[in-house]
């Protein structure tokens, strides 16, 4: 159980931390550069912060497309797949929660850093965004913690933080960036219009993505004992 509720702190923080920047900094991709800069580190350094906090406890996965490319690598039951992707947009939605009642209530800000099409993306623009972005940096989170990097495994963290916050540098003009669907459902769910409406993209994209990470790793980089004992 330790590990499911690690999981669900570190998508807290990460969608507080993350969408709380964007939400703070007034993130538009077109006319607010450096709010785009901003957005992209907060997502990169929330996942170094919980990377070197849970790390050791649940893997840091904090992202249901991450869990399910290391379910289809072959890392994890299709038991704690399941439940990681249940406490993590448990955790999403706390994280929400709080943002939207701080920024709403208190502060008198609107908006919860939800995921949408930006200006002039289509559906289909969006929804390859979301799978090669996603592909990419799943794969990165893969090669990060293989068996077979040694020693580079005391630095998986960095990595996968750094290679966030340039997905996010690349992808936020068009989608704002999800790479993440527990990060898109709970602030959809509490801004609603067309972040709700478009949220799909946010799902399905990222999903595809995650499984042709896995299919690209066991091809490349395979970690079974049966490769391993080739090698």
């Amino acid at each position: 159980m330790k590990k499911y509720l690690a999981e669900m702190v570190g998508t807290m923080v990460l969608v507080l931390m993350g969408c709380g920047v964007a939400v703070s900094l007034g993130c538009n991709p077109i006319t607010n550069i450096p709010a785009v800069v901003g957005t992209a580190l907060a997502f990169g350094l929330a996942v170094v912060a919980m990377a070197y906090t849970i790390g050791g406890i649940s893997g840091c996965h904090i992202n249901p497309a991450i869990t399910l490319g290391v379910f289809l690598s072959g890392r994890m039951s299709a038991k704690d797949c399941g439940m990681y992707m249940i406490f993590q947009v448990i955790g999403a939605f706390i994280g929400s929660a709080l943002l939207y009642w701080l920024t709403t209530n208190v502060m008198g800000m609107d908006g919860t850093g939800a995921n949408d099409l930006q200006e002039g993306v289509s559906v289909v623009g969006g929804l390859l965004a979301e799978i090669i972005f996603t592909c990419v940096f799943v794969l990165v989170v893969l090669g990060a913690t293989s068996k077979t990097n040694g020693a580079t495994n005391n630095f998986a963290g960095l990595a996968i933080g750094l290679s966030l916050v340039l997905v996010h540098l690349v992808c936020i003009r068009y989608t704002g960036t999800s790479v993440n669907p527990a990060r898109s459902i709970a602030p959809a769910v509490f801004q609603g219009g067309t972040a709700l409406a478009n949220l799909w993209i946010f799902i399905v994209g990222p999903f595809i993505g995650g499984a042709l990470a896995a299919c690209i790793w066991k091809i490349i980089g395979c970690d079974c004992c049966k490769c391993e004992k080739k090698d």
